[in-house]
């Protein structure tokens, strides 16, 4: 079933994800959670309401409770998730993807997520071949709340922020539920209501274009940071006050030098992230980690090695504070300290990341191609069978190490591309390693 992910269920609704196969999902989620309860919540895309009964009805009709916790942000829903000390959780949401989309992210007890090697295939096989028995005694939906414990909990971590100017998008998505409780009506805000068909860009903060308007309201309002949260606030990405676009995992060392300042311990990262990153966070006493990408790996991995806190390339951030989980406005909430600190210093962020980024970077680059598989092979052959690197990552495609260079190839877990990332110490080496890199890649399209 096309829907499948990685990482969780998604697709266009009423085509990839349809309301029989959001029932069946449903009917099997509390025979494979092992529970009687379990919280949903959902996000505002115009499909969520249907994909909610579609999916209340089949759990209910199992026998199991819905707790039903309402509009919410993915990383509510985490929070509800241990707060209540649920069997399982559902968030309604296609994330970043665009108004046609919705899907299913899925957790166990204490948020723990539920992906492909975690259960996600065997629920596709219950869906695909288990029979429908209604219960004789069914579930019911029993409505909970949970937003004002998530904004105590937020609240702790609320920075004075008095002296900074902020400029805000909220992408017509799930922060709008959260973000003006926390930080006030004072700021320049953008996109500052729900619209599920999200008519000013894409939910997708990591497309630079979808950046344009915050990127001009840092200018023209003087801020001292923007920020741009995606559509269920899971992710989240900056630009500093001279109207740049941060690239996410240098956000990743900015958070170290929140975190690092009064505790030494494990940092995670994924295989994307840039040595500028992984040096500097190394230089603040981490002990730094890579692994995979993708919240269902990277949440694992971080609560294994008992990390501090963790950051990928998409901007997802992970908090061992946190359940070990994501969540786009706790991340936000420490980049507007750092900033504000900053700025009693007489700094700005933009001093702070020169002082991170060492390395030139391509940032993530996509090719849509047939033949992944043998792009993929290609460029093994040629830099780790004939070549001499330095060290080879192969847990999540393969990042080929060299003194002054790297790569990392993998293809993508949730859409139909082959991913690259490449740097190197000179502008000039990267040009010519992206260069040469993407004419074998292009060569199987």
């Amino acid at each position: 079933m096309g829907a499948f992910k990685a990482y969780d269920i998604r697709g266009i609704f009423g085509k990839d994800l349809t309301t029989e196969l959001v029932y069946k999902i449903g009917y099997h989620l509390p025979n494979l959670l092992q529970c009687d309860h379990i919280i949903v919540g959902r996000d505002v895309r115009l499909s969520s309401d249907k994909m909610f009964d579609a999916l209340s009805s089949g759990i209910t009709d199992a026998g199991c409770d819905v707790w039903n916790i309402g509009l919410a942000t993915t990383p509510m829903v985490y929070f509800a998730t241990v707060l209540l000390n649920a069997g399982g959780s559902v968030q309604i949401t296609a994330s970043h993807n665009p108004p046609e989309y919705n899907g299913l992210k899925i957790s166990k007890t204490k948020a723990l997520p539920v992906g492909e090697n975690s259960g996600l295939k065997e629920l596709e096989r219950m869906v695909g071949t288990s029979e429908i028995v209604v219960a004789s005694k069914k579930g019911r939906i029993i409505d909970k709340g949970v937003k004002f414990e998530y904004l105590s909990f937020l609240r702790q971590y609320v920075p004075n922020l008095n002296d900074l100017s902020l400029s805000i998008d909220l992408s017509h998505g799930m922060a709008n539920l959260l973000v003006k409780d926390l930080l006030g009506d004072s700021h320049h805000y953008l996109y500052d209501h729900f619209d599920g068909t999200f008519p000013a860009h894409e939910p997708n903060p990591l497309v630079e274009e979808n950046c344009e308007d915050i990127k001009n309201a840092v200018l023209k309002n003087h801020s001292d940071v923007g920020v741009i949260f995606d559509g269920d606030a899971d992710r989240v990405m900056f630009i500093d006050e001279r109207g740049r676009f941060i690239q996410p995992d240098y956000i990743t060392a900015v958070l170290g030098t929140y975190f690092l300042k009064n505790e030494k311990g494990n940092v995670l990262q994924d295989i994307r992230t840039s040595r500028s990153t992984t040096e500097y966070l190394e230089k603040l006493g981490a002990e730094v980690v890579t692994w995979r990408v993708g919240h269902a790996f990277a949440k694992v991995k971080l609560r294994e090695i008992d990390g501090i806190f963790g950051g990928e390339l998409a901007g997802h951030y992970y908090f061992r504070d946190f359940f070990y989980c994501d969540s786009g406005i706790l991340a936000s909430l420490i980049v507007l300290q750092v900033v504000a600190d900053l700025k009693k210093q007489g700094k700005t962020f933009s001093t702070l990341i020169d002082e991170i980024v060492t390395y030139a970077n391509s940032g993530e680059i996509n090719f849509k191609l047939d033949k992944k598989d043998d792009a993929v092979k290609a460029l093994y052959d040629e830099y780790v069978k004939n070549d001499k690197p330095t060290a080879v990552m192969d847990f999540d495609g393969y990042r080929v190490e060299f003194p002054t260079w790297w790569f990392n190839v993998r293809k993508s877990n949730t859409e139909p591309y082959l991913r690259l990332v490449v740097e190197a110490r000179t502008k000039k080496e990267l040009d010519e390693k992206v260069s040469r890199l993407s004419t074998t890649i292009t060569s199987f399209t």
